[in-house]
């Protein structure tokens, strides 16, 4: 179960942290990938990486945020393997404050970054999966997207992510007559490079065992098994469903 060999997986923000972290988990159950980030070196280092474990690999420098930018990308991908089976929305970052004190051009940023560029990747590349009538979309919300937080001011953070998280029930709801499932993981409290100068913290840590049930932040490959199972042929019949990874953060 859940081979994904013969398959084309795109996969955003795979220069660092959940993105580079699924490109292996799909790598490893044999999916082509193309790999889209902002930082071109990165993923060239990460294609010799995943090229070792037998697939194919096109790394593309693309920003999320730019849709002729993300158009493209698509048509390099169509051109390269003539389809796209897996796409999965991971770029993201934010600028953190409370509604009180958030600038515009921190909002404008997050809403730009986590939530638009969303929308461009999965028109461009839902386009493409169309042609095929076959896809699987992942979006990587945050559990941030369905509750509200006491620790930090993030509004525009807990917006975009919570839009994701309506966008991926909106969408499943038009493509599955073109045979595209759309579903969407929303992550707990995982160590990367947008969250580690936070998650390091006493106060943080301390905030993090009160209201996590399991105690502790998440590990390396935590979300692959979900990302894994949605990506493949056996979740056929799974569409618009928010998948929280949080160690029970939601569940209380």
């Amino acid at each position: 179960m859940f081979s994904l060999k013969g398959r084309v997986a795109v996969v955003t923000g795979a220069s660092s942290g959940l993105g580079k972290q699924m490109s292996h988990a799909f790598a490893e159950q044999g999916a082509d990938l193309v790999l889209l980030a902002r930082r071109l070196e990165r993923l060239e280092d990460l294609k010799k990486e995943l090229e070792k474990k037998g697939v194919k690999v096109l790394p593309i420098k693309c920003d999320v945020t730019d849709p002729k930018n993300v158009d493209e990308a698509a048509k390099k991908a169509e051109k390269e393997f003539g389809k796209v089976d897996i796409l999965v929305n991971c770029a993201g970052s934010a600028k953190n404050a409370g509604v009180l004190d958030m600038t515009d051009e921190e909002w404008d940023f997050t809403i730009k970054t986590d939530m638009d560029s969303v929308f461009y990747v999965t028109r461009a590349f839902g386009n493409i999966m169309k042609k095929n009538k076959y896809g699987r979309i992942i979006n990587i919300a945050s559990m941030y997207g369905l509750v509200g937080n006491m620790a930090m001011g993030t509004i525009a953070y807990h917006t975009s992510k919570g839009g994701v998280v309506n966008f991926t029930r909106a969408a499943a709801s038009e493509l599955a007559k073109d045979g595209i499932t759309v579903n969407a993981i929303c992550p707990g409290y995982f160590d990367t490079e947008l969250t580690h100068d936070t998650l390091i913290t006493d106060e943080f840590t301390q905030y993090m065992q009160a209201t996590v049930p399991l105690g502790r932040y998440g590990h390396e490959g935590e979300l692959n098994a979900g990302a894994l199972f949605l990506a493949s042929d056996e979740a056929s019949y799974v569409t618009g469903v928010i998948l929280p990874i949080d160690g029970g953060y939601t569940c209380v």
